[in-house]
């Protein structure tokens, strides 16, 4: 494992000063904000663009891994041949070179996504193969196997409570979500910040992913809701417990109960609640 990569906390880097005017205790007064930036991320592959994101501007090439393994365009981060990040005045484009094989699904599922709609109702074709994505999900997909009754509550607890201190650019802003990885005994070992709260998922999966950590070792947290798309990228990821500081969707429980992956939500104080696959927090300290 590569650990000056992995564990090393980003800088708030993404922000930038604006001045602002203040109203406190009846009285306006010039400030200084230090606010977070968000800006265009292009995902291209093997010069096919694919998806535009708005992103924080850090751990870039964590986003562009993490991404491409959450959305399957690579089965594993090795398919990834090379990443060139490109600043322009419109934003960033992170350009990747993929295998052929990765290439030639990438093609097929573009395809696929684009099929014609003679009737009219474009919709029809997207709910139609957002029903597909999520039948695909199976219990393998939470793939960390063996891990029943390895997380105590009070693990759990320690975790959510020990993130807060290494999201530095929430800190310099009030403006980011966290996911961070944690190992069985609640320590927190990674953390990736972003204006959204997908994409800082998909950054600490790719940060995972380029060091090689087993997603068996640790389980995730994240200072946000869970949803669908949060629920299938760590399915995906084989990452079987993902614990959320809010609430989660019905759907993200049903979703998260047919791909064997452990949701909690309202991970608060001393009170959490579990949706789905229990047994994997039954042990105590």
């Amino acid at each position: 494992m590569n650990a000056p990569h992995l564990f090393t906390v980003p800088e708030p880097a993404a922000a930038s000063h604006v001045p602002a005017a203040s109203w406190r205790d009846g009285v306006l007064a010039p400030a200084d904000e230090i606010l977070a930036e968000e800006v265009p991320v292009a995902m291209v592959y093997n010069g096919i663009s694919h998806a535009v994101m708005l992103a924080s501007p850090q751990d870039l090439e964590d986003f562009a891994v993490g991404f491409s393994l959450a959305e399957r365009i690579v089965r594993n981060p090795r398919d990834i041949h090379d990443i060139e990040v490109e600043e322009s005045a419109h934003g960033i484009t992170l350009s990747m070179q993929i295998a052929a094989g990765a290439m030639a699904r990438f093609k097929q599922t573009r395809r696929a996504r684009t099929g014609k709609t003679g009737c009219g109702l474009c919709g029809i074709d997207s709910l139609a193969w957002f029903e597909r994505e999520a039948s695909l999900l199976d219990p393998r997909d939470g793939g960390a196997h063996g891990v029943d009754g390895r997380l105590a509550p009070a693990a759990l607890h320690r975790a959510m409570t020990a993130l807060s201190a290494h999201q530095q650019l929430h800190h310099a802003t009030g403006a980011a979500h966290a996911a961070g990885w944690a190992g069985w005994d609640g320590s927190i070992l990674c953390v990736r910040e972003d204006v959204g709260r997908h994409n800082a998922l998909d950054k600490l999966i790719g940060a995972l992913a380029r060091d090689g950590v087993a997603p068996g070792s640790g389980f995730v947290v994240v200072t946000s809701r869970a949803s669908f798309e949060m629920v299938q990228k760590a399915a995906r990821a084989g990452i079987a417990i993902l614990a959320a500081v809010s609430a989660p969707t019905a759907m993200a429980v049903r979703t998260a109960e047919r791909a064997g992956v452990t949701l909690a939500g309202f991970v608060r104080g001393e009170r959490h609640v579990v949706y789905s696959h229990p047994q994997r927090l039954t042990r105590t300290d």
